[in-house]
Parts: C-alpha cells; structure tokens; sequence
C-alpha cells in the first residue's frame, strides 16, 4: 500500500474512501507533502470536489526565507518559486490525487496570495464512467 492510500485508508477506515473521507484525505496528503517535500506545511486545509474538479484551500505554511522575502515586497519571487515547485511535484502530487479518488487527473495548477497567506490546489479529473 503507497502512502497516498495509507492517508485515504486511515481518513475513511477503508480502502476506497466515500465523499467526505475523501476530502478530508486530499487535504492530509496536500499538507503532508508540502511538509514532507518543502520542509514546513500549511497550518490548515480543506478540500472540495464536484464532479471533476478538486480544490483544496491551506493556509499559512510559509518558510521564513518566504516570509523575509514577502517583508522586502518581494511576492513576486515567492511566487515564481512557489510555482517552479509545483512544476517539480506534479508528478507526485497528482498521483496522491489519483491514489485517493481512484480517477486521472487530467491537468493541475498550483496558486498562492499573500495578506493573509492562502494556498490552492486545483486539480480536473477524468469524468467518471
């Protein structure tokens, strides 16, 4: 069993998780990824679906480089640097997507804005049969 399906199992206590427990294991693996692979996750988050869209909201998360750099008025670089992660993840993260709902994703985007800090993930995924 990978991780991904650890997170939907422990969320659902099954192996294929229902709604709810689907959303709230895309939320535990956003959060656990960006902690596992950026060094620092959100402090919450929350996941939707509908139909073939996944979203999940997360907030803070924020190293102190990124926070230094945000002081500087410098969003602009976080930002840019935000995304070329989301590039280097993809991969990943769609699989932990994948994993959990039991569709392709079909395309992903990444976005973060600042004042308060909010990231989001969107992901569209393969209608279902």
């Amino acid at each position: 069993m990978s991780e991904y399906e650890d997170l939907a199992s422990a969320a659902a206590g099954e192996a294929r998780p229902g709604m709810g427990q689907q959303r709230t294991a895309l939320a535990n693996a956003m959060v656990g990824l960006k902690k596992k692979y950026y060094g620092r996750g959100p402090t919450a988050a929350k996941a939707w679906l509908n139909d073939e869209y996944v979203f999940v909201a997360m907030e803070g998360g924020l190293t102190r480089a990124e926070e230094t750099l945000l002081e500087a008025g410098e969003e602009h670089l976080v930002r840019n640097y935000r995304l070329a992660f989301q590039e280097a993840m993809s991969e990943t993260t769609t699989a932990a997507v994948e994993e959990i709902t039991g569709r392709e994703v079909l395309t992903y985007h990444s976005q973060i804005a600042f004042g308060p800090t909010r990231s989001f993930e969107i992901f569209v995924l393969a209608r279902e049969d």
